[in-house]
């Protein structure tokens, strides 16, 4: 079955998104950092001008939930006087860089990540999803995460890679982040207008020769939960973060700044690890093996609750499991052992597939689902 279509474009700071408890604002924070001043404003504006609840997304940003439309200038303003918005909306809005979150002053990641976001304006036009990785520390993490175009590492240096591509072009700390636009500008040129990614692009287009030459490194591991040295990582169950909890967490650590990933952890730099804390703090939780968006009524695409059955489930099989509001996928757009879909206020069970796919069966009930979890 084919994926149904999901919002063309993700929420920004600029241009919010209506979803079931109101505007959803993004904040794409710079390097995928935060100062701790900014970071405990964040929380702060979070209580003042939303629910109090933030999302970190897949992509390595924050979303500020239930924001009236009322509001919207004057959390604008708020964000801009923390710094949390250096460029103009168009650029704002072309900011989609996701960074390996272990970066280091000076390394790779940090200048070629820091080089590309000042060439942005240099850019075609591209769809709104259209992302760039910089993932050039030991080996690439990224490779999971939603990107179009990868700055990685290979055996003998750099690499520009096509998501999608097994081979990428060798490219030097100098020449990284032009060819990375070219790659940019070719995709632009050669595609049609349906087309809004790039491993659905070169699925049907041939790359050119000279994109085809060098394979990254194998993947890396990526950050678990637990002391890290940079400071310490903690996981936040489902990618949802009370600001209350943040804040305390931020003041009780003292740490110097907080990083964002990807993966539903983030990252208090230049501070040991606090155990009495409502984030994950155990690489082995059973919660980050559950993926849940956030279904009814948070979102208006959802027929289901789905957070609260994935927090009973915890723990009750080894298997992955997916809890989907809806057939779209947001929280996991890939397989998983156990994806339980939201239709018409019950769940449909698919094994080993996507929320789009055949269900093996339908019309399951939340107390079904617990009595029998063990079965699926």
């Amino acid at each position: 079955m084919t994926r149904p279509a999901a919002k063309g474009w993700c929420p920004g700071a600029y241009q919010p998104m209506m979803s079931g408890d109101g505007l959803v604002v993004r904040v794409r924070p710079v390097m995928a950092r935060f100062s701790r001043d900014q970071a405990l404003g964040l929380c702060d504006l979070a209580m003042r001008f939303g629910s109090g609840l933030m999302d970190l997304t897949s992509r390595a940003n924050v979303q500020i939930r239930r924001v009236s439309e009322g509001d919207h200038e004057a959390l604008l303003e708020a964000l801009n006087g923390l710094g949390l918005l250096p460029d103009d909306p168009d650029l704002e809005a072309r900011r989609n860089v996701l960074v390996a979150s272990d970066w280091v002053a000076g390394d790779d990641t940090d200048v070629l990540a820091r080089q590309l976001l000042a060439q942005l304006g240099e850019l075609p036009d591209l769809p709104a999803k259209f992302g760039f990785a910089v993932d050039c520390g030991a080996a690439p993490v990224l490779g999971g995460c939603s990107a179009d175009i990868r700055i990685e590492r290979a055996a003998d240096g750099l690499i520009v890679r096509a998501d999608g591509a097994a081979l990428g072009r060798a490219v030097s700390v100098d020449t990284a982040v032009d060819q990375a636009i070219a790659l940019a500008r070719w995709f632009a040129d050669s595609k049609d207008a349906a087309t809004k990614r790039m491993k659905r692009h070169i699925a049907e287009t041939p790359l050119p020769a000279e994109w085809g030459q060098h394979a990254a490194l194998p993947a890396r591991e990526p950050l678990t939960a637990g002391a890290h040295t940079l400071g310490a990582v903690y996981g936040a169950a489902f990618g949802q973060i009370e600001a209350a909890q943040l804040a305390d967490l931020i003041k009780n650590s003292g740490c110097d700044a907080l990083r964002v990933t990807p993966w539903r952890l983030f990252l208090t730099e230049d501070a040991a690890p606090v155990n009495k804390t409502a984030f994950v703090t155990r690489a082995d939780d059973p919660l980050l093996n559950i993926d849940a968006c956030p279904g009814a009524p948070l979102c208006g695409s959802a027929s289901v609750e789905t957070r609260a059955l994935a927090a009973s489930l915890a723990g009750r099989t080894p298997l992955s499991i997916h809890l989907s509001g809806c057939s779209k996928g947001c929280a996991r757009p890939r397989a998983a052992e156990i994806t339980l879909v939201g239709r018409d206020g019950v769940f449909d069970l698919v094994r080993n597939g996507t929320p789009w796919e055949e269900p093996v069966e339908m019309g399951l009930t939340p107390k079904e689902i617990t009595d029998r979890i063990g079965e699926f």
